[in-house]
């Protein structure tokens, strides 16, 4: 469904896939739960997902002669330590618009994790103190706008490079490379779990799934707090990117399955639940999740496999975005483990 796009290589290529046993026996073994690991995708700065999404944007922002990637996020931000790296790759500066989406006690937040990988790779950050939304901001128009004034050209990619009008290419990808790789392994996966907040690594999975009618087994993990905003966002950015890769069907709001329990108390805030998710998954299996995103999906993963959600025997494939070096941030919540 891509050929017709152009894709700027940013990542080693498939991403493995292996079978989480420790934490599906702990789980009593009514599912088989696999791992789809995004989080090592990349060389560049830890990688993650973003950088699927971006492989198809930048060659527009190259085509457009800009000489700036202008981007926004929150504080810890996985998406601007990604661009930030891909800047650094491509040769083009960057401006990083870091709101202040999250509430935080810990001292050092703004000077570890993220933030401190896209200082060290020369990107401009700036400090505003804004709350969260997914929605496009004013902070990033401005921050466009200065870029033109002081003579550079700017190329916007917005919050997660979601609303962009490439954003789901990447995700369109996933689910063909989910798709050769079941080939391999001789089976087909029943439900694929992910995190969902600005919504095109979910929109893209649901197009690339609706090829083979599976859309409505990709779950989504709400982890935004603003699910009903986050749900729509989801849907358009579905429906243009089935428009852009003529999928050939239409992409409805029921297709859009989102679980929107386990965002609790707030974004990038880690209920006592999503702690021990994050816990639970690094003492079965020594892999990270990160508060914001992937602590909360792998949360809601746990959950509904215990509520029997998935049928008995059912393979499940959870998508590890990345983020972890976000955890950086939280060394007060897990100073004792």
């Amino acid at each position: 469904m891509l050929e017709k796009f152009e894709r700027y290589p940013l990542t080693f290529g498939p991403t493995p896939i292996e079978r989480l046993d420790r934490l599906g026996k702990h789980l009593g073994d009514k599912v088989e739960i696999y791992v789809k690991r995004e989080d090592c995708n990349s060389g560049l700065a830890f990688g993650g997902n973003k950088l699927r999404k971006l492989e198809y944007i930048v060659p527009d922002a190259i085509a457009s002669d800009a000489d700036t990637l202008v981007t926004i996020g929150g504080v810890q931000s996985n998406h601007t330590r990604m661009v930030a790296a891909v800047a650094a790759k491509i040769g083009m500066k960057c401006l990083l618009v870091q709101e202040s989406w999250v509430p935080h006690d810990d001292a050092v937040y703004d000077r570890v994790g993220n933030i401190l990988l896209s200082r060290i790779m020369g990107a401009e950050v700036r400090l505003v103190d804004e709350g969260f939304d997914i929605g496009i901001r004013r902070s990033w128009e401005k921050a466009l706008y200065e870029v033109k004034a002081r003579g550079g050209r700017p190329y916007a990619i917005p919050a997660g490079a979601s609303v962009h009008k490439y954003g789901g290419l990447g995700y369109v990808g996933f689910a063909e490379e989910v798709r050769a790789q079941e080939e391999q392994l001789g089976f087909a996966f029943d439900y694929i779990v992910v995190c969902t907040v600005t919504g095109s690594t979910h929109g893209g999975m649901l197009v690339g799934f609706a090829k083979d009618g599976r859309q409505r087994n990709v779950i989504g993990i709400d982890a935004s707090a603003m699910p009903a905003k986050t749900k729509a966002q989801v849907l358009g950015i579905a429906q243009n990117t089935a428009k852009l890769v003529h999928l050939g069907a239409e992409i409805v709001e029921a297709d859009v399955v989102l679980f929107m329990d386990y965002a609790y108390p707030g974004y990038g805030v880690p209920s006592e639940e999503t702690k021990e998710a994050i816990r639970l998954c690094a003492r079965l299996e020594g892999m990270i999740t990160d508060p914001v995103y992937e602590g909360k999906s792998m949360q809601g993963m746990i959950d509904l496999v215990q509520r029997g959600f998935f049928p008995q025997g059912s393979r499940v494939l959870y998508a590890h975005l990345g983020g972890a070096p976000a955890i950086n941030g939280y060394g007060y919540t897990f100073r004792n483990g």
